[in-house]
């Protein structure tokens, strides 16, 4: 046996579920550049497509179940911290994706087997797989066991402020501090409306508002965290 398929064995026991279907599992691990120049390979990226489905709602499902108050804001600002392709390629690296997976020489020599983004898409597709293969209940089996961590972090997640989270965002992009802008202000003196602008070096801008200028701030901030979950 070579190493990588030693590699695909040990991932499969890993995660608990021999597949049925080998030629399916061997897509799922197999990464677009394989296919280049002459030879056509299936790779993952159609599979990539569905696992995020798939994966969105098993996180949707479970965030709704947790607490059943949570308004429709903050559970999509809890299901974007889950969902992307930073936790991804965490749960890639837990199962031994980056040895399963099949890439060219070329973008073996890049880096690409420890991208983030790589390992992010390569983990979608596996749950892709795991649901073809097994059905829902295999794939939630996966997600409730690796996505545990995940859920654990959530609370540092919920007290964390919108403003503060885009900050170190932008922080970490190398970018000067998000700017805020009010652009409108509506309604009479007891029961104002504002409307705040919110932009960041390089992106379009985002707008929101809110009861006051700082509530408005903060749901702009959370509008721009989440378009830009995944930029890396």
């Amino acid at each position: 046996m070579n190493s990588r398929a030693a590699a695909v064995a040990e991932l499969e026991t890993l995660i608990g579920h021999q597949f049925h279907d080998r030629a399916l599992l061997e897509r799922a691990l197999t990464h677009a550049s394989v296919g280049d120049g002459a030879r056509a390979v299936r790779h993952y990226e159609r599979l990539e497509f569905l696992g995020d489905r798939v994966l969105n709602l098993m996180a949707a499902e479970r965030l709704m179940a947790m607490d059943t108050e949570a308004r429709e804001g903050e559970l999509s600002r809890l299901l974007a911290s889950l969902v992307n392709f930073h936790a991804c390629a965490r749960v890639a690296r837990q199962v031994g994706l980056p040895q399963a997976l099949r890439l060219s020489a070329s973008a073996s020599k890049i880096g690409a087997r420890d991208s983030e983004a790589v390992l992010g898409d390569a983990c979608e597709a596996l749950i892709a797989a795991l649901y073809i293969d097994g059905g829902i209940e295999v794939a939630r089996a996966f997600f409730d066991r690796f996505w545990s961590e995940e859920f654990h972090d959530l609370g540092a997640v919920r007290n964390r402020d919108p403003k503060t989270q885009l900050q170190e965002w932008a922080q970490g992009q190398g970018l000067p501090l998000p700017a805020y802008k009010v652009i409108a202000r509506e309604g009479p003196d007891h029961a104002p409306a504002f409307t705040v602008e919110v932009s960041v070096q390089g992106f379009d801008s985002e707008t929101a508002q809110g009861r006051s200028k700082q509530e408005a701030e903060k749901a702009a901030a959370l509008v721009m965290l989440l378009k830009r979950e995944g930029v890396s």
